[in-house]
């Protein structure tokens, strides 16, 4: 699994390695510099021919010297560079005015004012590059710069030109991904500066993956300037799931790592249903429980479901459920060990006591404890009550969608709907983070950014973004079949918040393995070549 670092713990990974006499801050800018052009290259090889045109945009910190030296590599291979500085070469922190200096020997053009981002600086132009803050943004853009940045959308809104950002594109908050602001009632969208290309230094940076990052940065490309990959691993570190990251899926969970096991060694879950005409959801989560390798699901539902169910489930087991008193007596069986609760129930009285009564069996304890996926309709019902968190405890996953998020936790979300004035902002995974130790259990706050975190801190982010895209996942009963996802890992015996954060990667990678035209019951049907593909990366 790959790191993502926010700014403050980027600046302490490059001050640890400055300290340790690894590496000088010059040297470091100089690296990162040519990881850059190198980067450019490498997504438009045609570049490499001499001869052409750059207008460099620098910035008056130390991601301005990473401009200058791009823009003096540029030069040394026969490319005609423009700069345009918005800053003062005496303010400038020492390695940034290093690289300043070293340019200007080399300068064939005057360096541009903002009032000369026109037509005729850039008409002729192979490539921009955007080098004014990178992760050091801690206020909006100063009115005569955005001005001049949207007068360049403005131009080459059809994405003619290439345009690169490093580190993060200006405007952007890296810890977030959400544009800084002064006015609160300010609509974004026509500050987007529009790249192709957003070339990353040692990690990628949380802002790329949350809410609007992915839309302004183009194409993320993560490149090595010599840190080392664990020298140094600030604490509070997030997670960004990768192909690596469901591998573990398969090498401690294979079923051919257990010859001599039974379907129980592989955990039952239970998936409580709706009443006539309500039992689809609960359906397709159980469908993703037995697809995602619990050794047996069962549907619990009221008596007059079961021929409706029956006549859609084969190897999905069924049992009535009353009320109450009838589901805590299949609980009685301890060898149901995971229970999902909330796709389709229903919100009525009855369905109250459904969930007080799955709560009121667990017990805080090791792998072999009753877990518990809270979902839809079950955490309408806990965000009503007085003390909705009472009951809750380390072996519980809460999966909600903004709506329900909203409902649990108002306050957290009020805050993460601010506009940002400054940064670095309050992002999702601050607010997940913090839902997730007020509930004191999981929380997997779904979306295109979808952020899982524990009551601990720690906080994965699952990105259906850039490579990974997959915007038919909108669509009906696609969150239940998570819920699904979840409860069958659970059951098969992995702690709750490896569940949450691998039945999320492998959701995405099931809408990814099918493609356009996905509907939700199409999920689990795609998650034996999914294991297929993981099966041949792990051999």
């Amino acid at each position: 699994m790959a790191d993502l670092l926010t700014s403050e713990q980027m600046r302490a990974v490059e001050r640890d390695a400055i300290d340790r006499g690894a590496v000088t801050g010059l040297e470091l800018m100089e690296r990162a510099g040519r990881a850059a052009v190198d980067a450019i290259f490498a997504e438009w090889p045609e570049l490499e021919r001499g001869g052409r045109h750059a207008l460099i945009l620098c910035g008056p910190g130390n991601n301005g010297g990473d401009g200058f030296v791009v823009a003096r590599l540029l030069a040394e291979r026969h490319w005609m560079v423009r700069t345009c500085f918005y800053g003062n070469p005496d303010t400038l922190p020492p390695d940034a005015r290093t690289a300043f200096d070293r340019w200007e020997k080399v300068r064939r053009h005057p360096t541009l004012g903002l009032p000369d981002l026109g037509t005729a600086a850039t008409s002729d132009c192979d490539l921009i590059v955007d080098a004014l803050f990178g992760i050091g943004l801690s206020r909006p853009l100063e009115d005569d710069l955005q001005s001049a940045l949207n007068k360049l959308d403005t131009q080459h809104s059809e994405g003619v030109i290439p345009r690169v950002a490093l580190d993060i594109v200006s405007g952007l908050c890296a810890d977030s991904g959400r544009p800084l602001s002064e006015d609160a009632d300010t609509d974004t969208d026509h500050l987007r500066s529009r790249h192709n290309l957003t070339v990353a230094f040692h990690a990628a940076k949380p802002g790329h993956y949350l809410s609007e990052g992915p839309d302004w940065c183009g194409k993320i490309r993560v490149v090595d300037i010599g840190l080392g990959l664990n020298l140094h691993r600030p604490e509070g570190t997030i997670g960004l799931a990768g192909t690596d990251f469901a591998f573990r899926l398969l090498k401690g969970n294979r079923r051919d790592a257990m010859p001599r096991a039974h379907k129980y060694d592989y955990g039952h879950a239970l998936v409580l249903s709706g009443g006539v005409g309500r039992g689809g959801a609960a359906r397709m989560a159980a469908r993703g429980a037995l697809r995602v390798g619990a050794g047996l699901v069962t549907v619990g539902c009221p008596p007059a479901a079961l021929i409706e169910n029956a006549a859609r489930l084969d190897a999905i087991m069924l049992r009535p459920v009353r009320d109450a008193e009838a589901l805590l007596d299949l609980l009685s069986d301890a060898r149901i060990n995971a229970v999902a609760i909330g796709p389709g129930l229903g919100t009525a009285e009855r369905e109250a006591h459904l969930v007080d009564a799955v709560l009121g069996t667990l017990s805080p304890g090791g792998r072999g404890a009753r877990s518990v996926v809270l979902d839809g309709d079950a955490l309408t019902l806990l965000s009503k009550c007085e003390a909705p968190f009472a009951l809750l405890t380390e072996r519980c996953v809460l999966t909600p969608h903004a709506g329900e998020f909203a409902r649990l936790f108002p306050d957290i979300a009020g805050r993460l709907g601010e506009t940002p004035r400054n940064g670095p902002a309050y992002s999702k995974v601050d607010a997940v983070r913090e839902a997730a130790a007020r509930a004191r259990c999981v929380v997997l706050l779904k979306g295109p950014d979808t952020v899982i975190a524990d009551a601990a801190g720690n906080a994965v982010v699952n990105a259906a973004a850039y490579e990974r895209y997959a915007p038919w996942l909108a669509t009906a009963g696609s969150g239940d079949v998570l819920a699904g996802f979840v409860a069958g890992l659970l059951a098969r015996g992995f702690p709750p918040m490896d569940a949450a954060a691998k039945g999320a990667w492998l959701h995405i990678e099931c809408a990814l393995a099918f493609g356009p035209g996905l509907v939700a019951e199409d999920l689990p049907e795609q998650l034996p070549s999914v294991f297929a593909r993981l099966a041949g990366n792990v051999e």
